[in-house]
């Protein structure tokens, strides 16, 4: 993995598109030099995106030390990559910095970037590319080998935050726990996953079975959720998760105050109580397993009123809820561990 990463955004520094900066500058903090944004030149990351303490946001690449790759930083509806980038791509290969990108629209796809990358020795490499060609088998996964996974309301909520941050929680206490990434985001975070959206519809299961049979020798598995179950474009894939890892224990995840799918205008969500059984009907019917736990985004709300949705969620559905945030994700820990323990594992 490279440890010495220069983040681009620039002009695309916001909640909404830089998701894929944000989330690099809160769990690979000490592996990024800068974040490469013109126009907050200056500022610091914190400043900027909320996240990567005192991570300078430079203007070009030009003021950066030392670095020894360029991350893509943002996910834009489409997937595509900005025009207006293609100078700095190409300074980056030719400093011999490798170029990383999570977008589906690929650099290894570009004549200008390969010619660069061939000259300079550089790196392309296009995180959702992928090779996957299994259907899954219906493996009996090793008894021990405890696979949580959280599901959730709609997209962007929190899925594989929640599965970072209750990874880091068990580590801490002393468990092998591991995460496991199924989307471009979170490989670039740990380096290796699955780029499930990428992946042909009859290999998905497949190749979430696959990924998680080169590690079912760790005691807890925190498998990154992704779409919907009831998300009219991508529950595809959420269904084929929940039968590829074969899960345990489902946490579910939402966010407070969002009512409608996001990037469909009109589209109510369905109800929590409907969505919840949905996927554990559809978990079920490839390996016994029950939701453990809640967890809430809310970031929308105030301290108070986020104590209240949490208290609320909990006597509504009979389960621990967090925000793992705001209030930590001992209480999903907890729970994992409970749940292993019931498993007589």
């Amino acid at each position: 993995m490279h440890n010495k990463i220069v983040i681009l955004t620039d002009g695309y520094s916001t909640p909404f598109l830089a998701k894929t900066a944000i989330s690099l500058l809160r769990y690979r903090t000490d592996d990024i030099a800068a974040v490469i944004d013109g126009a907050a030149a200056g500022s610091t990351a914190q400043q900027v995106l909320s996240a990567g303490g005192d991570v300078p946001v430079v203007a070009s690449l030009a003021d950066v030390a030392d670095a020894d790759a360029l991350y893509v930083g943002i996910a834009p509806p489409g997937g595509k990559l900005p025009d207006e980038w293609r100078p700095m791509i190409l300074e980056a290969l030719q400093r011999k910095l490798d170029v990383v990108s999570g977008l589906h629209d690929f650099l290894t796809d570009d004549e200008e970037y390969r010619s660069a990358a061939e000259q300079s020795g550089a790196k392309l490499v296009d995180v959702r590319r992928n090779k996957h060609k299994s259907t899954a088998t219906g493996h009996r996964f090793r008894k021990g080998c405890i696979r949580i996974h959280p599901v959730g309301h709609d997209c962007s909520i929190g899925k594989m935050v929640t599965s970072l941050e209750v990874q880091r929680g068990l580590s801490a206490a002393g468990h092998d726990a591991k995460f496991l990434a199924t989307g471009q985001t979170g490989i670039m975070i740990s380096g290796e996953g699955v780029p499930i959206d990428c992946v042909v519809a009859d290999f998905v299961n497949g190749a979430a079975e696959q990924l998680l049979i080169q590690n079912e020798q760790h005691d807890f598995l925190l498998i990154e959720g992704q779409g919907s179950i009831s998300h009219p474009a991508f529950s595809a894939v959420t269904a084929g998760l929940l039968h590829g890892c074969a899960p345990d224990g489902l946490i579910f995840c939402y966010e407070a105050g969002r009512t409608q799918v996001k990037g469909l205008d009109d589209f109510d969500i369905p109800s929590m109580k409907d969505q919840m059984a949905a996927c554990h009907a559809m978990a079920n019917l490839r390996h016994p397993c029950r939701f453990i736990g809640i967890a809430i985004n809310t970031r929308n709300l105030t301290a108070e009123e986020a104590d209240a949705e949490l208290a609320r969620a909990e006597a509504e559905f009979g389960l621990p809820a967090c925000d793992v945030y705001r209030t930590g994700a001992d209480k999903l820990v907890e729970a994992c561990v409970a749940l292993r323990k019931e498993l007589g594992q």
